[in-house]
């Protein structure tokens, strides 16, 4: 059983975040605290405000209310720039990888440090830190393909591979093994705990795939009707009784 609650550092928190669209009530109240070097998973249905959360913590989307901090800074008062510099601080799994499909995998790993290399004072050289990316997530031999060329699995990996080139503190996961057949997602599971046991990552996987929150999460969240319902280690949820939290585990 993974550790419940990690006597460490708070690196991401939300608080009482709320968020509408017209009428429609998308985020109600909603509260998270992400601790230095743990996988916290944040589940729920369809259409619940997942991916409107995330948008949210990003500067993506302006929240109606609440406070959201990302390592000691309230992303709400920051300039464009400061916020830019943030970013570079979080890795981003996007649901579809979002691979550049005009350029080759070792372009589109190079994409990000082209803007970010010199303002984080990277040191290695490109190709130094393209070629330890891909040998993190096991395709170095794919460096000079075409994303075309590229199952889903090694699409996902190679997007993988870009979010980590700039060395983030913190991983955003959204839907990581949607579209992906069990033995490749069972592979990009496993390739999720070593990199937090590797780098020490703090990670927020957004997922509806039970299989991975019960491999991956040291805590679970579950989003219901716009609120933080329920929070607990993944046996401790699959052994609730209350009749919403047992839907998601059956």
């Amino acid at each position: 059983m993974k550790e419940q609650h990690p006597n460490r550092a708070i690196v991401m928190e939300v608080s009482n975040l709320e968020k509408s669209f017209g009428s429609n009530k998308v985020l109600d109240d909603f509260n998270l605290k992400l601790y230095k070097g743990e996988n916290l998973v944040v589940m729920g249905k369809s259409g619940s405000g997942k991916s409107v959360m995330v948008k949210c913590l990003v500067g993506l989307l302006e929240a109606d209310d609440g406070l959201i901090t990302i390592r000691d800074k309230n992303i709400t008062s920051l300039s464009q720039e400061s916020l830019d510099i943030l970013r570079t601080e979080i890795g981003f799994l996007f649901q579809g990888s979002a691979l550049y499909d005009s350029m080759t995998v070792r372009e589109n790993l190079e994409f990000p440090l082209r803007r970010h290399k010199e303002r984080l004072d990277i040191t290695e050289s490109n190709q130094e830190l393209v070629a330890e990316a891909l040998e993190n997530v096991g395709l170095a031999h794919a460096i000079d393909l075409m994303p075309s060329e590229l199952s889903g699995g090694m699409k996902r990996r190679v997007a993988l591979a870009r979010a980590l080139i700039l060395k983030p503190s913190i991983i955003i996961y959204d839907e990581p093994t949607t579209g992906l057949d069990p033995i490749t997602a069972k592979e990009i599971i496993a390739l999720m705990n070593t990199i937090q046991e590797t780098y020490g990552t703090s990670a927020l996987i957004i997922t509806h795939d039970i299989d991975c929150a019960r491999v991956v999460a040291d805590r679970v969240i579950l989003l219901i009707d716009g609120k933080n319902y329920i929070e607990g280690t993944f046996q401790e949820l699959a052994g609730s009784t209350d009749p919403q939290v047992r839907a998601f585990f059956k």
